[in-house]
């Protein structure tokens, strides 16, 4: 068979075919008495052979080992192929996602595209300063891509870059929120908290209901940050998490504080005193728990809370008496 049939018969070019006769991977069999190529069926076997390897990503020094060595064994060289598709496939999403978010920043001019690449590139860098004038920066005229805002945001292990990261989300509005709002939903730990800490600073009606949705949460942690957020917005719900934490001493000031925030409304401290009271009655809280709850009814008013301290004042416990006491004789002077 003449080289123009073989080429259309297998697909591959002509020009390929002599090319492969070059590198010896492919030497027609024969040639006619005019000097022709001619290829015999083996010969269009070992075409196709060829074709199959190279489009598993040999390179033609490749496929000529594995066709000619005897000793060439396959399995270092796909393991090796696989890795370098990996690393390629890696690249291209990298930068599929870049090119995703200049466009969903929607670019006036190359200015535009200059400045949020500049921007991607910071919070992606080792610095931790950069990574936090990025975020500083990134709510001015051509801001960054939410999505890469939150993907920085959770996760950044510097305490003062995520702090920066969260305040730029809680510009960014719905976006971010709604972004966000699958973090606690993440099988990583880390990832749950960062994403509940962010929701926890944009302050609108929307990210109080998400926060109200993560007390129900199999993670602690994402509760007892949900917990203080919602304290300080006034919803009730958070107060059995907010005790727990003060039994637990887990963030405990925190909590004590978020009850008292709670508690600026008249059914809300009393409601609030009667489950402090409740917590301390249980025979099961320890003396150093008991302790730091009757600290806790300092701050929330009422005839509910003072009444507690009048009781607490004779506890059996010397240090939870002497706590009640000292409390009582503050809140008479004010």
């Amino acid at each position: 068979m003449l080289i123009g049939e073989v080429a259309r018969r297998s697909g591959v070019s002509a020009r390929m075919l002599r090319h492969y006769d070059s590198l010896g991977l492919v030497r027609p069999t024969g040639r006619t008495g005019a000097g022709y190529r001619e290829y015999s069926s083996e010969d269009i076997r070992r075409i196709f052979h060829i074709e199959s390897l190279r489009s598993l990503g040999l390179s033609l020094r490749d496929v000529g080992r594995a066709l000619d060595d005897p000793g060439f064994t396959p399995s270092e060289l796909v393991d090796d192929l696989a890795r370098r598709t990996r690393e390629r496939i890696a690249a291209e999403t990298e930068l599929l996602t870049r090119l995703r978010r200049i466009g969903a920043a929607e670019p006036a001019g190359w200015e535009d595209v200059l400045q949020i690449v500049a921007l991607l590139q910071a919070l992606g860098s080792k610095s931790a300063g950069t990574r936090q004038r990025a975020a500083l920066s990134s709510v001015d005229d051509v801001p960054v891509p939410v999505e890469a805002l939150v993907e920085a945001a959770l996760s950044e292990t510097d305490p003062n870059v995520a702090g920066a990261l969260r305040w730029a989300l809680a510009q960014s509005g719905e976006a971010g929120l709604a972004l966000l709002a699958e973090g606690p939903g993440s099988p990583a730990a880390e990832v749950r908290k960062r994403a509940v800490q962010s929701i926890a600073e944009i302050p609108d009606d929307k990210a109080t209901a998400v926060l109200r949705d993560a007390l129900a949460h199999s993670d602690i942690v994402v509760r007892r940050y949900a917990a203080v957020a919602l304290g300080a917005r006034g919803v009730t719900d958070a107060v059995p998490t907010l005790i727990g934490m003060i039994v637990e001493e887990t963030n405990d000031v925190d909590a004590a504080d978020a009850l008292s925030a709670l508690a600026s409304r008249p059914a809300s401290a009393d409601q609030i005193a009667s489950r402090l009271v409740e917590c301390l009655a249980d025979g099961t809280v320890g003396p150093s728990a008991r302790r730091r709850l009757a600290q806790a009814l300092a701050d929330i008013p009422g005839h509910t809370a003072s009444r507690a301290l009048a009781d607490l004042s004779h506890d059996e416990d010397r240090a939870v008496a002497l706590t009640a006491a000292y409390i009582l004789g503050i809140r008479d002077t004010r």
